[in-house]
């Protein structure tokens, strides 16, 4: 059996786990105060060319998702997102456990557009029972999308300017972000992201670590006390470390960007042999995500064989199937793959 069911279903890239192991005997101070943690954050904060910026590392992305977006917006406001963002879609409504609502507006492939948030904001304002409702407080987009999408720079652009204008932050989810910065086509740089908008995070559990997420405040803009915060929410690892030496790895000889390449490429070698031999496709993605329609005598054949995810009916007698590469697909398995596709 082959998975291509998402992209942390391997553990850890060897370069991330020997340097666990290199430094599993030595002592450390602890909950992110050491070495290792304290030099990761220079080196994404060189990778990102800020300063400034303050780098917090947690443990997974929905934890780094609820922290973050508590510790900027208040108890009264809500997050503005696309209806198929993530925290409204695979986050078991961990964004309303926090007492937050969720505003949605209609999502482009994924994406939400600029017109749309700046045209939801100018009827909010304008709606005399505005005070009476949930305050729009901050807006949320994943890079890339749920359905393997990007931004362009200039729909990034767009959407920080209206949220500018609005005064509402910016919080880009970067679960995936490294597939994305490496996509085809893609013009958006780690510096340029950091540049526009005010907080992101570097996706690690996706993208060659065991676990963890840094998240960036680039602007030196980190909420007050968000050491405390970040521990009232269960989310402060004692040993600090174990994130910390896993992105000092990560972003050590730009291996972060190195191996989300390597997904890609093993996404795009996927993708042609899908579509030479004709399938269809439910979106079109340039990133390590693809979603495939297949029939449903295909599915059953196939997942005697391969995991992948069910995504969705296509009609028909067809299913959306999304099929994921990472940092660890090897040209062994694609080969597997391609021997069940004819």
């Amino acid at each position: 059996m082959i998975s291509f069911e998402c992209d942390y279903n391997n553990g850890a890239h060897p370069k991330v786990l020997q340097r666990l192991v290199d430094t599993n005997n030595l002592q450390s101070l602890t909950y992110g105060a050491d070495k290792w943690s304290e030099s990761a954050r220079e080196k994404i904060k060189a990778a990102c060319e800020d300063d400034e910026a303050e780098v917090f590392f947690l443990c997974g992305g929905t934890q780094t998702n609820v922290t973050i977006i508590d510790s900027i917006i208040e108890g009264y406001e809500a997050v503005v997102a696309a209806d198929s963002a993530h925290i409204n879609t695979h986050e078991a409504a961990a964004m309303e456990f926090s007492h937050h609502k969720i505003i949605t507006l209609p999502d482009d492939k994924g994406k939400l557009r600029a017109s749309d948030l700046k045209q939801f904001m100018e009827e909010f304002t304008a709606n005399d029972s505005a005070p009476h409702l949930a305050q729009p407080g901050l807006v949320y987009i994943t890079f890339p999308t749920e359905y393997g999408t990007i931004y362009s720079a200039q729909e990034i652009s767009d959407l920080y300017n209206v949220c500018k204008t609005f005064s509402l932050p910016l919080f880009v989810d970067g679960a995936r972000l490294g597939y994305g910065l490496m996509a085809d086509g893609c013009d958006i740089t780690l510096p340029w992201l950091a540049r526009h908008c005010d907080a992101f995070y570097i996706g690690g559990t996706k993208e060659g670590a065991l676990c963890g997420e840094a998240a960036v405040f680039p602007h030196h803009n980190a909420p007050r006390h968000l050491f405390t915060i970040v521990k009232q929410h269960g989310a402060l690892m004692a040993k600090g470390r174990l994130t910390g030496l896993q992105f000092e790895a990560l972003f050590t000889d730009g291996l972060y960007f190195s191996i989300s390449r390597h997904a890609v490429e093993m996404a795009m070698k996927m993708r042609k042999m899908f579509a030479d031999r004709g399938y269809k496709f439910y979106i079109d993605s340039p990133t390590n995500q693809q979603f495939i329609i297949l029939s449903n005598e295909k599915v059953k054949q196939l997942e005697k064989y391969v995991l992948f995810t069910h995504w969705g009916p296509a009609g028909n007698g067809k299913e959306i199937c999304r099929f994921v590469t990472s940092w660890s697909t090897t040209d062994e398995e694609l080969t597997t793959l391609e021997t069940l596709l004819d």
